[in-house]
């Protein structure tokens, strides 16, 4: 059985710049395009910290894009579902948290660090678009980066990301 979170990134970060696009050109779709993988990459690792989780989530699948689609207004084409089924849910909640606020996404990617063994699959590295947007990254990615517009997608998981990542007012179900 695959350890390979591959699918789930590249459906994950597919779903969040189709729910909040990039203004027009190339390079701004780019950008915000690095910047969504690294928020569903870092996501993921914390979500899925080793193979084992991986192996799991391979074998249980993931959640689907049906909720995310209902509270985004989305209404996705017949022919253009088959990659829906790979979006993780809270992968997705947890990367628009962390696209959000990117002091939580550095505070995540130290815990990544330290949480995942250095054996395991994953890599936090080169996350710095994510962390420490410029002003073009910024500019690239007005919707993605919308905490106002994020929020009911940040909300479903964040309380699970909070107590993860050990910070306070945190509440877990």
């Amino acid at each position: 059985m695959t350890d390979d979170l591959t699918p789930v990134i590249a459906a994950s970060t597919r779903w969040l710049l189709a729910a909040y696009p990039a203004p027009g050109g190339a390079l701004s779709r780019a950008l915000a395009e690095a910047q969504a993988r690294q928020a569903v990459t870092l996501a993921a690792t914390l979500c899925y910290p080793t193979c084992v989780d991986v192996q799991l989530l391979h074998l249980l699948a993931p959640s689907g894009s049906h909720r995310l689609d209902r509270l985004t207004g989305c209404e996705p084409r017949p022919d253009d579902t088959a990659w829906r089924t790979w979006v993780d849910e809270t992968v997705v909640s947890w990367a628009a948290c962390l696209l959000a606020d990117p002091a939580l996404a550095a505070r995540a990617t130290r815990a990544a660090r330290q949480a995942v063994p250095a054996s395991e699959h994953h890599t936090t590295g080169g996350l710095r678009r994510l962390t420490d947007p410029g002003e073009r990254d910024t500019e690239a990615a007005p919707l993605l980066r919308h905490p106002d517009l994020l929020e009911d997608i940040a909300g479903l998981h964040r309380p699970q990301l909070m107590g993860l990542l050990s910070i306070e007012g945190a509440e877990l179900p």
